[in-house]
């Protein structure tokens, strides 16, 4: 999220009556190849140049502590870090420092790779998607948002 998005979308939304609804912020958005199957798909890869402008250095861990504090200085109620698995030392710190809700996203890329080798026979799919989760959880996070969640919601036919 950009500096300042949390705080104007936190007064709109009291200013309309709207105190008690919840704010998830896109507080540590790494800039990331996991997310190459959705821009895909979505027909949304850039035109030119990279979205490394407002997405965080893979490299840098700080700054993702410091956009968070500044989230939740301005008004969310959960952060979220993304993508999730390369990243389970983020989502480890935010937890231990901020004591809020932490949502983490398991993107379009963390999914193609496990069904990839899932198809090709590589892996146990159902078996490693539950480890992976299970990982992102024990890392901290409270909320995970995943591809895989119908799979893991639906019986299988």
């Amino acid at each position: 999220m950009m500096d300042g998005m949390v705080k104007t979308i936190r007064q709109a939304l009291e200013k309309n009556g709207f105190k008690n609804t919840l704010i998830m912020s896109y507080a540590a958005k790494y800039a990331s190849a996991f997310y190459g199957p959705f821009r895909e798909a979505a027909e949304s890869a850039p035109a030119f140049g990279d979205r490394h402008s407002y997405q965080m250095n893979p490299a840098n861990a700080e700054e993702a502590l410091r956009e968070v504090g500044l989230d939740i200085e301005e008004g969310a109620d959960i952060v979220m870090v993304k993508p999730a698995l390369a990243y389970l030392d983020i989502i480890r710190r935010v937890k231990e420092k901020y004591h809020v809700p932490v949502a983490a996203y398991n993107v379009s890329g963390e999914y193609a790779m496990v069904k990839a080798a899932g198809q090709k026979g590589w892996i146990d799919e159902k078996r490693v998607v539950r480890e992976i989760l299970t990982g992102v959880r024990r890392a901290g996070a409270d909320l995970i948002i995943t591809y895989h969640a119908k799979d893991l919601l639906l019986p299988r036919v």
